[in-house]
């Protein structure tokens, strides 16, 4: 009886580890995705930045070598 029931603990207790391991699997993958989501967002606005920076300071030296 004791061994019966002590099978069935190590069972459920098993089972419930593997759902909250599941649980936090799915969540850090989540925040994961979020995460380089983001940094690739403010990286694409940066280089956005960056390009309209390098343009403008291509206009202003050809304005400077026509004058």
């Amino acid at each position: 009886m004791m061994r019966t029931r002590l099978l069935w603990f190590g069972f459920g207790f098993t089972v419930a580890g593997a759902a909250i391991a599941q649980f936090v699997w799915r969540d850090l993958l989540t925040d994961r995705h979020s995460l380089s989501s983001e940094v690739n967002h403010k990286f694409d606005a940066l280089e956005a930045r960056i390009s309209m920076l390098e343009s403008l300071k291509f206009r202003k030296a050809e304005s400077t070598q026509v004058a």
